[in-house]
């Protein structure tokens, strides 16, 4: 979640995890979930849940490059 930017700090992706905020593939993530290629991770906050098809995994990257990672789904 940090390294793609979705969520820009690892304490915020890790307080979400805890409160159920963060499902992967439909099940609820727990923060040392290891994410792998075409999980579909929908993260709740706010009034509009974002869902997301992973399609990149990477230690880490630019700035520029973290959308490259995923792809938003509607």
């Amino acid at each position: 979640m940090k390294v793609s930017r979705i969520i820009k700090r690892r304490t915020v992706a890790n307080d979400a995890c805890d409160a159920s905020h963060i499902t992967v593939n439909g099940r609820v993530a727990k923060a040392s979930y290891d994410v792998k290629l075409g999980d579909i991770i929908e993260v709740g906050f706010g009034s509009r849940p974002l869902r997301v098809r992973v399609t990149a995994i990477q230690d880490s990257t630019k700035k520029a490059d973290a959308a490259d990672m995923y792809e938003v789904l509607p």
